[in-house]
């Protein structure tokens, strides 16, 4: 019996997984995209904290300009054809325990850097769970592209 690998990523990571691998992580205002090549069977999932690098320091995947684009480049460097590839957006809350309107302002502007540079480059969302205030917990078959998804426990 083939066993199923487990990567969980954390916020500033990336995973592209070309072998039969469960992908999970937690977002609260962070977002994850999380991408498919039926053809191949390949995904990889991003997780990043903040919208856009600022040209400061190091160009991180932490920034979900610079993360997205990472996520993009590895499927094309592990056989995918961009075409083929189709994204699953999740994350973005405002957990209400967030008082200053700066915070509040993080997880939308952190979706809409997914949407628009999804957009850009030509890939189709089909799925996505994204806003409100309540962090998600999602776990990604990497085989069939299929995503869970629950909500977690205000305390979480």
């Amino acid at each position: 019996m083939e066993t199923i690998d487990k990567k969980y990523i954390h916020s500033g990571q990336l995973f592209v997984a070309a072998r039969d691998t469960t992908i999970m992580t937690v977002l609260g205002s962070c977002v994850a995209v999380c991408l498919y090549d039926p053809v191949s069977k390949i995904s990889g999932m991003n997780h990043y904290l903040l919208p856009l690098w600022n040209n400061e320091g190091l160009a991180s995947p932490k920034y979900g300009n610079i993360s997205i684009e990472k996520l993009v480049d590895a499927m094309e460097s592990v056989g995918c054809a961009r075409r083929n590839i189709v994204a699953k957006v999740f994350g973005g809350a405002s957990p209400n325990n967030f008082t200053s309107s700066t915070q509040k302002l993080i997880g939308e502007k952190n979706i809409n850097v997914a949407m628009d540079m999804l957009q850009e480059f030509n890939i189709k969302v089909v799925a996505s769970d994204v806003g409100g205030i309540r962090g998600r917990k999602i776990a990604m078959n990497s085989t069939t592209g299929k995503v869970i998804m629950r909500y977690t426990q205000k305390n979480d």
